[in-house]
C-alpha cells in the first residue's frame, strides 16, 4: 500500500506538470514563423484524455463484473454452487445528462485558459490558476449557504496577494520587446477570469452531484464525453468567426481552424506529440488525482497540486525560456501558504493543538480562536468543574 501511494503521488505530479507543459510545447512550436495556436482544439484533445478515463471505467467495471459471475456460478438445477458475500458489481442510478452543465463550464473554462495560455507564461498560467479557491469560496456562501470560517477567509487573502504578486511581475520584468504587454494582461486575466467558470462548475458538482454515488471516474469521463461532442460540434461555427490578431493567428483571423491546424500539423510533425502528451497526460493525471483522494485524502491531492505547480515553473524556465524572477518567489510562497491555510494543513492544526489547550481558564479568548481557526472541541483540556469552551457549532 505504501508503494501504491508513493507510485499514484508521483504520477499525479508528474502527468499532471506534463499537460501544461505539453500544452505550452504545442503553442511555441512555430510553423512559418507564426506559432502554433489552436486553444480550442488543444481542449478537444483534453476532453479525449478526459473520455479515457470512460473507457477506464467500464473496463475496470466488466473486469469486476466477470470476476463476480465466475464466483457465483450456478448449476443445472439453479443451486449456487460457489458464492462470494460481495454484491452484484452495477452501474449507479443516475441521469447521465447531469454531467451535461459541468461539461459546459469545463468547456468555457478549459476553452478560456488555453487562450489565455498563448498569450503568457506557462509558470504564470499555473499559478494565477490558484484563484479557483477565492471564487469557489465566494460562490459557496451565495449558491451553497455554506459557512466560511474566519481561517478560510485568510488563506483567499494570502492567495489573492499571491495572485497580485505574480501577475504584476509578469508584466512589470518583462524586457523582452517582441512582447505584447497588452496580451500579456489580457492573458493572465482571461485565466484569472475562468477560475469564476471553475469555481462554477465545482459548486454545481458539490451541489447537485455528491448525493448521487458515482465514481470519480465515471463522472470524469461522462464530463470528458459531453466536452469533446459539444466542443467538435462548435468547431464549424467557429471557423467563421472572426477575431483579433490578438486571439488568433490564422491568416484569415477565423477563431478556430481545424483545417490550418492539420496544415501545420504535417509542416511540423512534432505537434502531434506535444498534442499526445496532453491526451495521455490528463487521462494518467485524472486518474491518478482520483485514486490519490481515494487512497490518501483530498488534502494530500492538494499539496501534491502545489507541488505540481512548483515543478512547471522549474522546468518552465530552460524549456521555455522565461525569465528567472525573484520576486515571484514571494509570491509563489503566498498562493502555497494561502491554498495551505484554506484547506486547513498549515496553522490551523498547529494552533488548536499547541495554543488552544493553553487557553482551557479563558473561556473567552479559546471561544475567539477557536471560531477563527475551526477545529474540534475535544482538543480544548477542561477541568472537572469547568463549563465547556466549546460547543458543537463551533467545532
Amino acid at each position: 500500500m505504501v508503494a501504491f501511494a508513493v507510485i499514484i503521488s508521483v504520477m499525479m505530479v508528474v502527468t499532471g506538470s506534463l499537460n501544461t507543459i505539453c500544452a505550452k510545447w504545442a503553442d511555441s512550436i512555430k510553423v512559418d514563423g507564426k506559432a502554433f495556436n489552436h486553444p480550442f482544439l488543444q481542449a478537444t484533445c483534453m476532453f479525449f484524455g478526459e473520455f479515457l478515463c470512460l473507457v477506464a471505467f467500464f473496463l475496470i467495471f466488466g473486469y469486476k463484473r466477470y470476476v463476480w459471475n465466475r464466483a457465483n456460478i450456478q448449476g443445472e438445477n439453479g443451486s449456487i454452487t460457489e458464492i462470494t458475500t460481495e454484491e452484484k458489481p452495477t452501474l449507479p442510478a443516475f441521469n447521465p445528462f447531469l454531467f451535461f452543465p459541468p461539461a459546459l463550464c469545463d468547456i468555457l473554462g478549459t476553452s478560456i485558459m488555453y487562450i489565455g495560455l498563448n498569450l503568457t507564461t506557462a509558470s504564470s498560467f499555473q499559478m494565477l490558476r490558484g484563484a479557483v479557491i477565492i471564487f469557489t469560496g465566494l460562490l459557496s456562501v451565495g449558491m451553497l449557504n455554506a459557512q466560511i470560517k474566519p481561517f478560510k477567509w485568510f488563506g483567499m487573502l494570502f492567495v489573492m496577494l499571491g495572485l497580485v504578486i505574480v501577475g504584476v511581475t509578469d508584466i512589470y520584468y518583462d524586457s523582452d520587446p517582441l512582447d505584447d504587454k497588452n496580451a500579456i494582461i489580457t492573458g493572465n486575466l482571461l485565466i484569472v477570469m475562468a477560475q469564476i467558470i471553475v469555481a462554477i462548475q465545482m459548486v454545481y458538482e458539490q451541489k447537485y452531484l455528491t448525493k448521487y454515488d458515482v465514481p470519480a471516474l465515471f463522472a470524469v469521463g461522462l464530463e470528458g464525453l459531453f466536452g469533446m461532442v459539444t466542443l467538435s460540434i462548435l468547431m464549424v461555427p467557429f471557423y467563421y468567426i472572426h477575431v483579433p490578431p490578438t486571439f488568433s493567428k490564422n491568416p484569415e483571423g477565423r477563431l478556430e481552424d481545424v483545417f490550418y491546424a492539420w496544415q501545420e500539423i504535417r509542416q511540423a510533425p512534432t505537434i502531434v506529440l506535444a498534442l499526445l502528451g496532453t491526451v495521455v497526460s490528463i487521462a494518467f493525471f485524472n486518474f491518478a488525482g482520483v485514486s490519490v483522494t481515494k487512497e490518501l485524502s483530498a488534502t494530500t491531492r492538494m499539496v501534491l497540486d502545489s507541488i505540481r505547480t512548483l515543478v512547471i515553473w522549474v522546468v518552465s524556465i530552460p524549456l521555455f525560456g522565461e525569465q528567472f524572477i525573484a520576486i515571484q518567489l514571494a509570491g509563489f510562497a503566498m498562493l502555497i501558504l494561502g491554498t495551505l491555510i484554506y484547506n486547513d494543513v498549515l496553522i490551523g492544526p498547529w494552533f488548536r493543538r499547541n495554543i488552544l489547550p493553553n487557553l482551557s481558564s479563558h473561556a473567552n479568548c479559546a471561544r475567539f480562536w477557536l471560531c477563527i481557526c475551526g477545529g474540534d472541541s475535544e482538543l480544548i483540556d477542561y477541568q472537572p468543574d469547568q463549563e465547556p469552551l466549546v460547543n458543537e457549532e463551533l467545532a
